[in-house]
C-alpha cells in the first residue's frame, strides 16, 4: 500500500525539524501523564496519594485527604486535557499545579526526592509552554 503524498510529507517535515518532535514528545506526555495520574487518585493503585498530602491542606480545607485526593485528580485530568487542547495554556496549568506539589511536599518535611523529581516535570512543563505555538499562530496555519 502507498502512503499518501500529505502523509509522506508531514512524516519527513517531522523528521526534519528536532522542534516539531520535542513539542510533540512534551505534549504527549503532559498530556498522558496527568490524565493517568488523576485516574489513579480514584483507585489509588499506584499508591495510597493521601500520604503525599500535607496534613496542614486538611486543616486549611475541612474535608478528608482522600476526598481532597479526588479534587486533585479531578484536577490532574482536566490539565491533561487542556494540554492536548491548548497546550501553551495546559503547559502553563501543569508547571503551576506541579509547583503546588512541590510546595506540598517541602511543607510535608519528607520526599524531598519526589519534589525534586516534579522540579524537572515542572522545568519540562515551562519547555513545552516555550515549544507552544501562539494562539494567533495556530489561526493563521
Amino acid at each position: 500500500m502507498k502512503a499518501s503524498p500529505v502523509l509522506a510529507t508531514s512524516a519527513q517535515q517531522l523528521k526534519a525539524d528536532p522542534h516539531r518532535q520535542a513539542f510533540l514528545l512534551l505534549r504527549t506526555v503532559f498530556t498522558v501523564a496527568p490524565i493517568l495520574f488523576g485516574l489513579d487518585k480514584f483507585t489509588n493503585l499506584l499508591t495510597d496519594w493521601t500520604m503525599y498530602l500535607a496534613p496542614v491542606a486538611t486543616s486549611v480545607v475541612p474535608l478528608p485527604a482522600q476526598t481532597i485526593m479526588y479534587i486533585v485528580g479531578v484536577v490532574e485530568i482536566l490539565a491533561g486535557v487542556m494540554v492536548a487542547l491548548r497546550p501553551r495554556f495546559g503547559s502553563a496549568l501543569v508547571a503551576a499545579w506541579l509547583l503546588g506539589i512541590i510546595i506540598n511536599l517541602i511543607v510535608l518535611g519528607s520526599f524531598y526526592d519526589v519534589a525534586l523529581r516534579d522540579f524537572g516535570l515542572l522545568v519540562g512543563a515551562l519547555a513545552l509552554n516555550r515549544l507552544s505555538p501562539r494562539r494567533s499562530a495556530q489561526a493563521a496555519a
